[in-house]
């Protein structure tokens, strides 16, 4: 059975090209365009990994990973960010992320990323 996955970015084309680029080797329980649904989702599905992005309306991605990262089985988070983020990413690490995809990336590379992680 294939590990379970949350996208989180507040673009559809962000999460299209994710979605695509994981589906070989993830289940794709839910996806969510802000932190607050990112919350929601995973105590709905609790999956076994997260992407996230960093700026997204309503809660950013730093706020719901340090949320998530709370659970009594928190998932694996790798943040999809912009290379320009460098002060949110340390700050996405504080907060309990496993990893990080830069944007614009490869959908190989989000894969790659979360098997490492796993």
């Amino acid at each position: 059975m294939a590990p379970e996955l949350l996208i989180v970015d507040d673009s559809d084309f962000q999460r299209t090209m994710i979605r695509q680029g994981v589906e070989s080797g993830f289940d794709v329980v839910a996806e969510a365009g802000n932190g607050v649904e990112a919350v929601e989702l995973f105590e709905r599905h609790a999956p076994d990994a997260v992407t996230m992005d960093i700026m997204m309306p309503e809660m950013d991605g730093v706020e719901a990973t340090t949320e998530i990262k709370s659970a009594d089985r928190p998932p694996a988070v790798v943040m999809v960010t912009s290379v320009d983020q460098e002060e949110k990413m340390k700050q996405a690490v504080q907060a309990g992320a496993d990893s990080y995809v830069t944007k614009p990336f490869d959908p190989e590379d989000v894969l790659a990323g979360l098997r490492s992680v796993l």
